[in-house]
């Protein structure tokens, strides 16, 4: 269905290619998950099979590829648009009609379909994906999560025979993103829909996928999951864990982890017990609510931030938690509460001003992106912040190693910009950091060293809070979690109570061993000295 023959891709002004002498054969009906560090590439291999690459990007493409047999080499998008149905980590970027009804059904204009069947195929994506109640929603007024069923629905009505999905799930909270999986998985089973995957967080994907594909140092690396996974650079924590087990072949999915863990749990010593930590306030919120007309997004919620805390927000889509960051940073709507952070409110300050108080990284990073090239990004914020120049450059480092300093932020990937991004605010270091969804477009490495930012920051007695769907993360980053439903506080407490209160929320460690483990990182310290097997 696939094939790629050579190929090799240069941006311009690049001065190595970002992708050289690919041979990659894709079947049809095979669901194929790709993977990599963050910038390697991925997402300029899926672009590639529509033609945005290089048709909208620029660059240079040499060698063939091809999509049921034909070549595409100088076909742009629109022409492949019934074939190819592509979705990229920014739906908003690509939404053209108002409402989530009139977006299903664009394409298929253009495809000119009867009127009749363009009605059938859009009942039918707003029931399969679950989003029947969003019909005549502004696409712009909703949450991230639901904008990214929107733009997967508006390329499943045309009934392409490829999708390409970059990034599906990474505004999905859990339960959302598990089904949208399985409707994708449905569709290889019962349709033969060839679909090609770019997924950081990979422990959603693994247990779908025919086949891995690993970017790596601009070439590429295929076989079955488990195969490829004993090696690779980034790997979920189910496949951590099996490492650190030494099980073989590694599991793929909890249900083959829990047939094989009785024995390490049984030689496991238990964590210690972690007594509650009263810690003064960073920032107290009192009563806050936030209504959009009719909407009330957050209803009358208190929230409290200890110095030397990290709070996760967590919830499904649309419960609220972007809207409360933003309430509480200053910036954002707030219909009634008010918000203390060192005896001032956010809210009756200059933005600018407010910044130096509650730093926030916004859901789209490249909101904050205004200047040409990365180095002058990173030379402003030190600047702004009063620092030494190169304590921005610094932090980045640390998130996304390499990025060139000549490089237009627009150019980056979605997940160097959100690093970018992350470096900017952090080196304000202000008292209290809010961070929306930050994992977006982090690799494994890449969380993990914002884990030990936030850690760190947290050390030095500032607070911050997080919200988040990535319950790897959070399990790993979190001392507390607040979990939100329709703008309402319906669980918190400490990061591993509430986690493993919740099938939904907990993570796949505390799935296969209990409730007592969140991370492979724990279990690693309790491990006795002996392999077990």
């Amino acid at each position: 269905m696939i094939r790629f023959d050579d190929v090799t891709f240069w941006y311009d002004r690049a001065t190595a290619p970002t992708l050289s002498g690919v041979d990659l054969q894709i079947d049809e009906g095979e669901l194929v998950l790709v993977s990599g560090r963050t910038g390697s590439g991925k997402s300029t291999l899926l672009a590639m099979m529509n033609g945005l690459v290089p048709h909208f990007s620029g660059g240079t493409l040499a060698g063939d590829i091809a999509i049921a047999g034909d070549s595409i080499i100088g076909r742009p998008p629109r022409e492949l648009a019934h074939l190819v149905g592509y979705v990229a980590q920014d739906p908003l970027a690509g939404f053209v009609s108002d409402t989530v009804e009139e977006e299903l059904a664009y394409g298929m204009e253009h495809l000119g379909l009867p009127p009749q069947t363009m009605r059938r195929r859009v009942e039918e994506t707003l029931d399969l994906l679950g989003i029947a109640d969003l019909r005549h929603r502004s696409v712009r007024s909703l949450s991230g999560g639901q904008q990214q069923r929107v733009a997967i629905g508006s390329v499943l009505t045309m009934h392409p025979r490829v999708l390409v999905l970059d990034e599906p799930t990474s505004a999905l909270d859990p339960t959302a993103a598990e089904d949208v999986l399985a409707t994708i998985a449905r569709l290889v089973d019962d349709l033969a829909l060839t679909v090609v995957v770019a997924e950081h967080r990979m422990e959603r994907v693994v247990p779908f996928a025919d086949r891995l594909v690993i970017v790596r140092d601009g070439r590429v690396e295929v076989g079955p999951p488990a195969t490829m996974l004993v090696d690779a650079p980034v790997a979920p924590p189910l496949v951590e864990l099996g490492r650190l087990a030494g099980w073989e072949p590694l599991p793929l999915s909890v249900r083959e982890a829990r047939r094989r863990a009785r024995p390490l749990a049984a030689r496991l010593a238990p964590p210690p017990c972690e007594r509650p930590t009263t810690r003064p306030p960073a920032l107290a919120a009192r009563g806050v609510s936030v209504r959009y007309g009719e909407l009330v997004a957050v209803d009358g919620v208190d929230l409290t931030i200890g110095r030397g805390e990290v709070v996760a927000l967590m919830g499904r889509n649309g419960s609220g938690k972007s809207s409360l960051l933003w309430a509480i940073q200053g910036s954002g709507d707030r219909t009634a509460g008010v918000v203390d952070v060192g005896g001032v409110d956010p809210g009756d300050l200059r933005p600018a001003r407010a910044r130096m108080l509650v730093g926030l990284v916004p859901q789209t990073a490249a909101d904050l992106l205004y200047l040409e090239t990365v180095d002058r990004e990173c030379a402003a914020a030190d600047d702004q912040a009063g620092v030494a120049r190169g304590t921005c450059r610094s932090l980045l480092d640390r998130l996304a190693p390499a990025i060139p300093a000549d490089r237009h932020p627009r150019d980056l990937s979605e997940g160097q910009k959100l690093a970018l991004v992350l470096a900017i605010v952090l080196t304000a270091q202000p008292a209290v950091i809010a961070l929306d969804e930050p994992t977006r477009g982090l690799d494994y490495p890449g969380k993990a060293e914002l884990v030990r930012i936030l850690r760190g920051l947290a050390a030095e007695g500032r607070g911050v809070v997080v919200s988040s769907h990535d319950v790897e993360f959070v399990a790993a980053a979190a001392d507390s979690v607040v979990v939100l439903a329709d703008g309402e506080v319906v669980s918190s407490g400490p990061a591993r109570t509430v986690l493993a209160e919740s099938p939904a929320f907990a993570p796949q460690v505390s799935k296969v061993l209990g409730p007592a483990w969140l991370t492979v990182d724990e279990v690693a310290a309790a491990m006795p000295t002996e392999v077990v097997r």
